[in-house]
């Protein structure tokens, strides 16, 4: 099994449409009960359940699959954490907070204009 920080060292994907759970938990270094139970944690993987509920998982689910592992074990994120990463919420609270950085400076700067011209 691969330790946590061998992200690196994972397979190369295969040009393969599908994928099984085993073949996805090689290709992760991720065991088959890790990806269930990410699958419910995780609303962006939704592998397709075909015959007696297998799972099938396409290249992009385990390019997901690959990052989620990358921010839990690697970069340390909480599984919460991490799902904000992924679903972009982070990135939406950055960008407020940027935001209201930015019209606090432009009101200091307007005020030292008004300094100024006296």
């Amino acid at each position: 099994m691969l330790e946590p920080s061998n992200n690196n060292e994972l397979p190369a994907i295969p040009g393969k449409r599908y994928f099984t759970i085993g073949e996805v938990s090689d290709l992760c270094g991720v065991k088959p009960h890790v990806l269930r139970y990410w699958e419910q944690e995780f609303p962006q993987l939704k592998p397709v359940k075909r015959r007696g509920n297998r799972r099938y998982y396409q290249r992009q689910d385990v390019l997901v699959i690959r990052q989620i592992r990358s921010l839990l074990y690697e970069q340390g994120f909480t599984i919460g954490g991490a799902r904000l990463r992924l679903t972009g919420e982070d990135a939406q609270v950055d960008l407020n907070q940027s935001q209201q950085l930015i019209h606090q400076i432009k009101l200091e700067l307007e005020e030292l204009i008004k300094i100024l011209r006296r």
